[in-house]
């Protein structure tokens, strides 16, 4: 039987017109990830061997470990609070990819779960729109660098 209450997922669509292996790599690889989410990984995704991902709001870092790496249709992370994320690419016509990101098993009140699938569906919309422009056009337009800015600007004024 089907709870009722099931707890929330962050949830992220987009279309690239990129092939599913090149967009999939951006995900794993460093030197793409640095381009357009991260400001540093410690190095790329590998199963069962953790990597520190800095990301761009200042002292914002975490540990997380690929579980499932399936080059060019699906990547499955674990990050530190327990939670998990999901991408999945699957190939469109005139090579595009259909990137789809899934965030779940948020903690805490049904309030606070809510809350982190809506901060994490906004957040990853930021990060695949950013990635669309830079792979579709060879330049970041700085979406995810400016949510930081704001997220930072946030933090200083408490």
């Amino acid at each position: 039987m089907a709870s009722a209450n099931p707890r929330p997922i962050g949830k992220a669509t987009m279309i690239i017109r990129r092939p599913p292996g090149e967009v999939y790599r951006a995900f794993v690889e460093p030197d793409m990830l640095t381009r357009f989410w991260l400001s540093g990984a410690s190095g790329p995704l590998t199963v069962g061997h953790p990597v520190r991902w800095d990301f761009m709001v200042p002292g914002a870092t975490l540990q997380c470990e690929a579980r499932v790496l399936d080059e060019g249709k699906r990547i499955e992370v674990g990050w530190p609070d327990g939670t998990t994320v999901t991408w999945r690419f699957s190939p469109g016509i005139e090579s595009t990819t259909l990137v789809e990101i899934e965030h779940q098993g948020f903690k805490g009140s049904p309030q606070e779960q809510l809350d982190a699938a809506i901060d994490s569906t906004q957040g990853f919309s930021i990060v695949l729109c950013d990635l669309k422009v830079l792979l579709e056009t060879n330049t970041s337009p700085h979406l995810v660098r400016d949510k930081a800015l704001l997220l930072q600007s946030a933090q200083t004024r408490r």
